[in-house]
């Protein structure tokens, strides 16, 4: 193992956790904002529509230019436009302003989020053993140091802007720092990635493909809807249906986001041994059993457990659905990624709206059914990571 490949992992780790440090500064800056622009709960809502809209489609731009510029161009000059773009949504006093500043923002997001998982496809080919999950595990340790950097900040006095500025500055110094340790290129098997032999591909082929890519991109929407779910309606599960106090509700999604985090963290040790089919298999089968108990249990403690077991079961299965689209053809690693992320992405925001709608009709405990489903149909469907080309077992092949 080289120290270029070795830096190159660090580097992409540096991205990952940039990423979720920047959102998450975003979102703890939320209330502030919207006391800020005088809007309701409601109108706020509308608005955030928007920036998944923008990160949709600067996922799509991102990833064609991924694989026509290479990701060392294209990584660090999206972690430079989405950390200047950061204090955008700190600025505005209308919401038209803000709309348009959550558009930006959502768009640079989405190009960082793509091009930064094409990378790390590209590194764990070069490393020959699975790598994702602990890149994925980076994120949500962002997400953390923006929540407690934005404490400093909102009691050290400081406006939205400022602190949003602040982390955006501190944010485009790292991008530029971290580039020149990225993969120049995408590493190729030999023989078997060349560009003409690609042209000679049977079309066939090329369509088999295809509709993998968009089987993998229905379970990503699947998976990140039940976790999108988890973000927004766990607290409000206990508090709302168990009657727990406030401040014991907000463990719940403490809960989830930890095991999931702890989850990812260990994934690619247990791929390296079972499998990504394994992994996807089980851990959608884990998370049905976890939601499962929080859907039909009266107890708190049990409800605890319910969301933990949910978290775990659910943080390996994402990564292994982004890597199985990058490795399905290294030629274009970024415009499969970016269609799995961006169904994803749209499950992730579709999913409190979902489980909202249900609570119309039927309890909000009765309403996670609908997550017991599509756990379900995600371990049932997980043979597709075995169809192809298998990258676990040739990863695991070239490192020998």
């Amino acid at each position: 193992m080289n120290d270029s490949l070795r830096a190159a992992r660090v580097a992409t780790f540096v991205y990952f956790s940039l990423c979720g440090t920047l959102m998450g500064t975003w979102v703890v800056n939320i209330p502030a904002v919207e006391e800020r622009v005088g809007i309701s709960h409601a109108t706020l809502g509308g608005l955030l529509v928007l920036l998944g809209l923008g990160a949709f489609i600067g996922m799509q731009v991102a990833g064609r230019l991924t694989d026509s510029l290479g990701a060392r161009i294209v990584v660090p000059a999206t972690g430079v436009l989405c950390s200047a773009a950061l204090v955008l949504p700190g600025l505005p006093r209308e919401p038209w302003t803000l709309a348009g500043a959550l558009l930006v923002f959502g768009f640079c997001n989405g190009c960082l989020d793509v091009s930064m998982n094409a990378h790390a496809v590209h590194v764990e080919k070069a490393y020959g053993r699975p790598v994702m999950s602990a890149f994925h595990a980076t994120f949500s340790v962002g997400g953390v140091l923006a929540a407690l950097v934005g404490a400093a900040t909102a009691s050290a006095g400081l406006s939205p802007a400022a602190g949003m500025a602040a982390m955006g500055a501190l944010g485009i110094a790292i991008a530029l720092v971290s580039a020149r340790a990225l993969l120049p290129t995408a590493p190729t098997t030999a023989g078997t990635d060349s560009a003409g032999e690609a042209e000679q591909a049977p079309a066939a082929g090329r369509r088999g493909t295809s509709r993998r890519i968009w089987i993998l991109a229905a379970l990503a929407l699947m998976v990140m809807l039940c976790e999108g779910a988890a973000n927004d309606w766990s607290a409000l599960h206990l508090k709302d249906v168990l009657g727990a106090p406030a401040s014991t509700a907000a463990f719940a999604y403490g809960t989830f986001a930890a095991t999931m985090t702890i989850g990812r963290l260990l994934a690619d040790r247990l791929v390296a041994r079972f499998g990504s089919m394994a992994i996807l298999r089980y851990g959608a089968a884990t998370a049905a059993a976890g939601i499962t108990i929080v859907t039909v249990s009266p107890w708190i403690w049990a409800a605890f457990a319910g969301w933990a077991l949910f978290g775990l079961g659910l943080s390996g299965c994402v990564p292994q659905l982004f890597s199985a689209a990058g490795h399905a053809d290294p030629s274009a690693a970024g415009a499969n990624v970016s269609r799995v992320a961006g169904l994803g992405y749209v499950g992730m925001l579709a999913g409190p709206a979902a489980i909202g709608w249900l609570t119309h009709l039927v309890a909000l405990n009765h309403a996670f059914v609908l997550l017991i489903l599509l756990c379900a149909i995600t371990a049932v469907a997980a043979g597709i990571l075995r169809t192809g080309s298998d990258h676990t077992s040739e990863m695991a092949a070239s490192s020998h």
